[in-house]
């Protein structure tokens, strides 16, 4: 008897109990959403950096559009797309979110806008307009 009460014993202990299975998934589930919001926060702060540097490759791109049409830029009404033989492939660039950037031209200058993440005008954040005349500053 006392063998069978030993073994028997031995057998319940060999597992884990349905408690302790709960406990290790929710501190496993509390560690992933701990480490899945400081990710999540490092993706929209490449995503708005990727978006200065894209602006600024724009930048020098608008440069070379202009040294070949006697330091002109392109007109609002024509775009992006006018200088498009100097981006690489041909292809205008989009922002980090894939949304166009809004073109303005002004005199001898010009204006690159990103709406940021919403992909609408204002808001805070990572959904903040990004301003190719801040970036010059």
């Amino acid at each position: 008897m006392r063998k069978n009460l030993a073994s028997a014993l031995g057998r319940r202990r060999r597992g884990m109990t349905l408690v302790e299975i709960m406990v290790v998934i929710a501190i496993i589930g509390t560690m992933m959403s701990i480490v899945g919001f400081a990710v999540a926060d490092n993706f929209a702060k490449a995503n708005v950096e990727t978006t200065k540097l894209t602006m600024q490759q724009i930048d020098k791109n608008l440069g070379m559009y202009a040294a070949a049409k006697k330091g002109k830029f392109p007109t609002t009404s024509e775009g992006l797309a006018a200088a498009a033989k100097y981006f690489p492939d041909g292809a205008v660039p989009k922002d980090s979110w894939g949304n166009e950037f809004i073109y303005t031209a002004s005199g001898r200058g010009y204006e690159i806008v990103s709406l940021g993440a919403d992909g609408v005008e204002g808001g805070e954040d990572y959904d903040a307009d990004i301003n190719s005349a801040e970036l010059k500053n």
